[in-house]
């Protein structure tokens, strides 16, 4: 249980402590800053602390977010401040500089504008200010309209009273609890009540990570009520689809509500979402089969698609959101855009983002069949990517930027390269200049794609263009990806190596083999996003053995073009079976080994919009 030490003489009247209980500390009192060094050193080490300043006027869920929040080891509100074990010996620090030299006792009145006078005499504020003087991050929530002060006299105290009376403290919750920027249709069509659901399991004392479970198993029913292949099925499959989104939906607004994040729920909903979506599309697939209709090319395209779309974004986020002297002509165009109402709304549709698209799907699935879904996905994913893609390169040729070597190191562990481009990269030195490396990308990449499409199975030709895409995808990453361009390296990679299995498998014209190549496709994507996500968390990549084992994309790449050369199409299909079971397998013990472990990091953040 944490711990809550309140300091200084206490105020009658006041519910402060039994707001802290309701939180779900344990009370403690001190009288000054003597005193709470001393029960401070008698809080077993791994108890989160919070000092609160006994005169502490505020809202209940101005406390929560300042004291509760777990994503944060220090954080703190006026008046409060908090630390987690791993922070514990900083504020105890701190603590002990104050009782040496103890801050005055002056007080800050109001200038004129009404606002109540302020104690500066605060244990909790002058600890704060000195865990920010020595440098230790300290977390400061926005607060917005609620109310956190520590009134100088009885006037003043009054007022801060009157100012919470006029704040509904649980509607700024339940509006806090949505995200601020999303799609159209989550916006205007989900939230609205979801918030509610989410308040719902609150009170119930459901999880986060219940509802993202509850939100999967949805979608794989849904995508088993597609594989029966009836209209009666696609019918309760887009039903259930959009079921599954609003429990997607749920789940981060109630960790919002609840302040309930944690490391399992970070890789929960960082994965389930993609999970969710390619298991439809497979469900699709399946249900088209038992039609007579073989759509799994584009179920498999679909899915490439839209994982080459997330890597646009991911690349191109992790390239400049540190990036110095960051100015572009584009930027400033869309942020005044921005300042149009209906602008906003219409570019966030026009993306095709989570919402939009799953409405989408579910529609068609029910009034339509699969290939048709399949082409509107695909048209519309299309557009989508070239749109958000252009956008970008436009900026990133028209900004004055110089990227960090966080930037580039991220942009390396997203390229995957195996142990090929290790040996290459050491044989090439230092690479090449400027445009090269993403135009030398690109042409690897379509080198590869265009000889496995074009030539019949079996040929020698695609293992060619596996030589070559390996080599220029050496020379690609053999200097730090600094340039303006530069992000666009890793989803080049994807592209290729997941155009290059698609291709083949098309290819081999045997019954089973674009499902295998689905299942492939599947398992290495998700490596490619347990990667992001690692990132995300500034943990680093996934360990080079993982990498190496599972050869890069440029090993697998070439690895499947010898397979297609040397194998008859059946043979094929039972090898890219083996080796999806095999990829699969490795990926995902280290990753869930690497989640449920103390040492991941928390990275549950606004979620993807895309």
């Amino acid at each position: 249980m944490p711990t809550a030490i309140v300091t200084g003489q206490p105020v009658p009247g006041s519910s402060l402590e039994n707001d802290l209980r309701s939180l779900g500390f344990d009370v403690r009192v001190a009288a000054d800053a003597a005193e709470t060094e001393s029960v401070l050193a008698n809080v077993p080490a791994d108890r989160r602390v919070a000092l609160i300043d006994a005169r502490f006027v505020g809202h209940l869920h101005a406390l929560r977010l300042g004291l509760t929040d777990p994503r944060f080891p220090l954080a703190a509100v006026p008046g409060a401040v908090t630390a987690q074990p791993a922070a514990r010996q900083a504020l105890a620090g701190a603590v002990a500089r104050e009782t040496a030299a103890p801050g005055g006792t002056a007080t800050a009145h109001a200038a004129g504008g009404g606002a109540p006078a302020l104690a500066l005499d605060s244990l909790a504020d002058r600890v704060a200010d000195t865990l920010d003087a020595d440098g230790d991050a300290v977390h400061r929530p926005e607060l917005g309209s609620l109310v956190a002060a520590v009134p100088a006299d009885p006037q003043a105290r009054n007022e801060a009273r009157q100012a919470v009376s006029a704040v509904d403290d649980e509607a700024v919750r339940l509006k806090s609890a949505v995200k601020s920027r999303d799609g159209f249709f989550t916006t205007f069509l989900i939230s609205p009540y979801s918030r509610y659901l989410a308040r719902w399991c609150a009170r119930r004392g459901l999880t986060p990570n219940q509802v993202t479970t509850a939100s999967l198993l949805t979608a794989l029913i849904a995508a088993g009520c597609a594989a029966t292949g009836t209209r009666g099925g696609f019918v309760a499959a887009g039903v259930l689809l959009i079921a599954s989104f609003v429990l997607d939906c749920t789940d981060g607004q109630l960790a919002r509500y609840a302040l309930k994040y944690s490391t399992l729920g970070a890789w929960l909903d960082a994965t389930f979402d993609r999970a969710k979506e390619y298991a439809y599309y497979a469900g699709l697939a399946l249900g088209a089969a038992r039609g007579g209709d073989d759509v799994w090319a584009l179920a498999l395209g679909a899915m490439i698609l839209q994982t080459c779309r997330h890597v646009v974004d991911f690349s191109f986020n992790e390239a400049n959101h540190d990036a110095t002297a960051n100015t572009s002509p584009t930027a400033a165009l869309s942020d005044k855009l921005d300042s149009v109402g209906w602008t906003v709304w219409l570019r966030r549709m026009i993306v095709l983002p989570i919402g939009e698209r799953w409405a989408m799907i579910a529609v068609l699935t029910a009034v339509t069949t699969p290939r048709i879904t399949f082409y509107v996905l695909l048209a519309g994913c299309a557009f989508a990517a070239a749109y958000t893609t252009a956008g970008r390169v436009l900026r990133s040729v028209t900004r004055t930027a110089r990227r960090t070597d966080r930037a580039a190191q991220a942009l390396a562990d997203l390229a995957d390269p195996g142990p090929l481009a290790g040996v290459l990269r050491r044989v090439t030195g230092k690479g090449l200049p400027g445009f090269a490396v993403p135009a030398v990308a690109l042409l690897g990449g379509a080198v590869v794609v265009a000889c496995s499409a074009l030539t019949d199975f079996g040929g020698p030709l695609p293992v060619a263009g596996a030589v070559v895409y390996v080599l220029t995808s050496a020379l690609a990453v053999a200097r730090p990806l600094k340039g303006a361009l530069d992000w666009l390296v890793p989803p080049f990679f994807r592209a290729a190596e997941y155009g290059t299995v698609l291709a083949l498998a098309g290819e081999a014209d045997v019954n089973g083999a674009l499902p295998a190549a689905f299942g492939l496709v599947a398992a290495v994507a998700y490596h490619h996003y347990d990667t992001v996500y690692r990132i995300r968390g500034n943990a680093g990549a996934p360990p080079a053995w993982l990498v190496r084992s599972i050869g890069g994309h440029d090993g697998r790449t070439l690895l499947v073009t010898v397979l297609a050369a040397v194998l008859t199409g059946a043979q094929f299909k039972v090898a890219l079976t083996v080796l999806a079971v095999a990829v699969a397998l490795v990926v995902l013990v280290e990753s869930i080994r690497f989640w449920v472990s103390a040492g991941a990091p928390a990275v549950h953040d606004e979620g993807e919009t895309a």
